[in-house]
């Protein structure tokens, strides 16, 4: 088990000894004792020595304070607010528990003890396993860091957009790729480049039914995407604080659009306030650092920037990412959105572009561009490459069930 629940620990997860793996019964009641914590309650009766005491320490120091009903247990050793400390207990809980099940203690650890001030520090930055989410809490604090802690900070962000790129940049070329070739069609294609299904679909009329066969009197085929621009992509990113992990995501799939020959990318952050990071694609990593988490929302100010920079309407697919609070003029917001659809933009709302599913969001406005014909949803990264190539065809969008 990798994820807890608020206020709970992980399952440990470390190897027994050799003694308890030939006693499963014990080996239960061992691992009973260190979630519930060793207070007089927790009915298992097993000391733990070694390690396992050590393991203990360790998720006593983040479970066990913090709530009411943990009083008068055995868990109360915390992590204080000294750099030292944090950044030994950090080492431990890496000894001790895999990558998956270390970041959910470091976030339980900044969210349940206030510890981000502490981020601050190149001691603690040098020290975390680095994810998405500490990401976005970096780049909450970027403004507030000092100096020295600056090139500390780049350097965690850097390792983890590199991840990411590892894994998500050749799936979404490919992707982006066949479905630009095929939405180029030609009249006069090569054999190989002929698309049967839809020639076959136009040609039905031609049907002979003595000799049991179509003879295709005009042939579809896919278009091999060029050096030219073929479609234009608008990344518009709400970069309220609670969409820190889909800035993230997003700031590394507008790098690797815009490293795609045959697309004009365009990538606009906004709160309040709508700035254009489009000259910083070529390094997603400057992205993020031109990004400001927290503060309101206008989106209507936002969408009304993007229009404005519209010039191949039929060519052009913007994707809204936000959690759809408006701080602005709602129905000139939706008035926008109609406008471009009408106008031939493919139009995506997407909720949230992370692993986590949707956050909470304004169902009000999700309904409302649901009725325009942009419905709202979550997206996860290895979904977007799929629902850009199908906004770039103009099919359906393949929309997840909520299910």
């Amino acid at each position: 088990m990798t994820d807890t629940t608020a206020g709970q620990a992980p399952a440990p997860v470390s190897a027994p000894a050799p003694a308890q793996a030939a006693d499963p019964a014990r080996e239960r009641l061992r691992r009973w004792r260190l979630v519930l914590g060793g207070d007089q309650a927790d009915g298992t009766g097993c000391a733990l020595s070694g390690r396992d005491a050590a393991m203990d320490g360790a998720l006593a120091a983040l479970y066990g304070k913090g709530d009411k009903a943990s009083a008068g247990r055995d868990r109360s050793a915390g992590l204080g607010a000294s750099a030292p400390s944090v950044a030994r207990w950090l080492g431990d809980i890496r000894d001790y528990f895999p990558s998956s099940v270390v970041q959910v203690m470091q976030r339980d650890a900044i969210d349940r003890l206030g510890l981000a001030s502490l981020l601050l520090e190149p001691e603690m930055l040098q020290a975390v396993e680095p994810d998405v989410h500490l990401v976005g809490r970096l780049l909450s604090l970027h403004k507030a860091m000092p100096e020295t802690t600056r090139e500390t900070a780049r350097a965690v962000v850097r390792k983890v957009v590199g991840e990411l790129e590892k894994r998500l940049a050749t799936r979404t070329r490919a992707t982006l790729t066949g479905a630009l070739d095929r939405s180029a069609r030609v009249r006069r294609p090569r054999h190989h480049d002929i698309d049967w299904n839809r020639t076959i679909a136009a040609n039905l009329k031609h049907y002979l039914p003595e000799y049991r066969t179509v003879v295709p009197e005009r042939l579809i085929g896919y278009g091999r995407a060029a050096r030219s621009v073929k479609k234009e992509v608008v990344l518009c990113i709400d970069q309220s604080g609670s969409m820190a992990a889909s800035v993230v995501y997003a700031s590394v799939f507008g790098a690797v659009l815009a490293s795609m020959r045959s697309i004009s990318t365009r990538l606009v952050v906004f709160d309040t306030a709508v700035v254009d990071l489009t000259d910083q694609l070529d390094d997603p990593v400057d992205v993020l650092f031109g990004t400001q988490l927290g503060g309101g929302t206008d989106i209507n100010r936002a969408l009304a920037y993007c229009q404005e920079r519209i010039t191949r309407p039929a060519e052009t697919v913007v994707v809204l990412i936000s959690d759809l609070y408006e701080g602005g003029i709602r129905d000139e917001m939706l008035k926008r959105v109609a406008a471009m659809k009408a106008s031939g933009v493919q139009f995506v709302a997407l909720l949230a572009l992370s692993d986590e599913g949707a956050p909470a969001y304004d169902r009000e406005h999700a309904a409302a561009l649901a009725a325009l014909g942009a419905p709202a949803f979550a997206c996860t990264p290895d979904l977007f490459p799929e629902v850009m190539a199908a906004a770039l065809e103009k099919r359906p969008l393949p929309i997840p069930d909520p299910a």
